[in-house]
């Protein structure tokens, strides 16, 4: 790695939440790539997604990916709930909901009290990342030149609280759990049943029928390919934090705030950031409907979906040769526009 990093923990203290809650001794976590300009012009905030750590989405950053860290200071804020930020995990009382706009707001104390910076190049982020993302250009207009959306979308539609309902029915229904998104133990039952659910709608079925479960993990079937490839990546954090970003997804909503009073049309209307919008083609979470939707209320936005059959996972291709390369080439295109 050629370029210089620095990492850390942000105090926020007691942080006043969307939902009238507080959340303890609040901490983000952070990883920030690059070198910060003497004018301070060139920041690029990318918060982490569902079950992502800061080391997980490092993949995207360097000289001949997505995100150039010799050009772009780049830093990287791990979501609350994700195991390093406060979460369910490792902080007591941790509040029934924290919301996208909660993960927003601490991120700009973080970048103004660590870095002295009040306004950003570029906010991009893949799924509940691209969420986030959406917030920094709407909260404020003027604070975000760019948003880059990768696989998502201004608010959680309705078909997609559908598909996290039904996991935060399976974690409930677990033996372990004891109610207010906590387990006495890990429920490993549930788990497994949580990440075939998971599966279903992750790659395309387009996905499936071309056998990709199988060529590109070398499972020899598809119970093989869900226990050896699949399962693990949900093992990683608790049962509590995986429960607790899921709330979190749910409730996303740019407009759901004093400002706009659920009113997306003018929340997507206030934006004066340039965004791109990059849905995958067959992704089921977040369809290209949902952003051609948005992008009749945007000011200043262009609309590149991805062609492939990767599903929601084309809009991370950190093992997908030709979905990187459309990646790359948008998002370099966008920034340098």
């Amino acid at each position: 790695m050629s370029w210089p990093t620095r990492q850390g923990f942000f105090a926020l203290g007691e942080l006043p939440l969307m939902s009238g809650g507080v959340l303890p001794a609040a901490r983000l976590s952070w990883k920030a790539y690059g070198t910060l300009s003497s004018a301070r012009d060139n920041v690029v905030v990318y918060p982490t997604s569902y079950s992502a750590q800061h080391q997980d989405i490092e993949w995207a950053i360097g000289p001949s990916s997505v995100l150039d860290p010799n050009r772009w200071f780049i830093v990287i804020a791990d979501m609350f709930g994700n195991g390093l930020s406060s979460s369910p995990s490792n902080t007591q009382n941790y509040p029934e909901l924290v919301t996208a706009e909660d993960n927003v707001l601490a991120q700009q104390r973080l970048l103004r009290e660590v870095f002295g910076v009040d306004r950003i190049a570029c906010a991009y982020g893949f799924s509940m990342g691209a969420q986030q993302a959406y917030h920094w250009a709407a909260l404020e207009p003027h604070v975000a030149d760019r948003a880059i959306i990768v696989c998502g979308s201004a608010r959680t539609s309705v078909h997609n609280r559908v598909f996290l309902a039904g996991l935060m029915a399976i974690l409930e229904s677990a033996p372990e759990y004891i109610g207010d998104g906590r387990f006495a133990s890990a429920p490993n039952a549930a788990i497994r049943a949580f990440a075939r659910v998971y599966a279903g709608w992750a790659m395309s079925q387009d996905w499936f029928r071309a056998g990709l479960h199988l060529s590109s993990t070398g499972a020899t079937n598809l119970d093989a390919f869900l226990d050896d490839h699949w399962e693990p990546g949900f093992r990683k954090l608790s049962a509590a934090d995986l429960y607790a970003q899921l709330r979190t997804w749910y409730a996303c909503d740019i407009s759901d705030n004093a400002r706009y009073h659920g009113d997306l049309a003018a929340a997507l209307a206030a934006i004066r950031s340039r965004v791109l919008l990059i849905p995958s083609a067959t992704d089921l979470y977040f369809p290209v409907a949902d952003n051609a939707a948005e992008l009749e209320w945007l000011s200043a936005a262009k609309l590149r979906p991805i062609p492939s059959i990767w599903g929601h996972v084309a809009g991370a291709p950190s093992d997908i040769p030709e979905d990187a390369a459309f990646l790359r080439t948008a998002v370099q295109t966008w920034l340098s526009a």
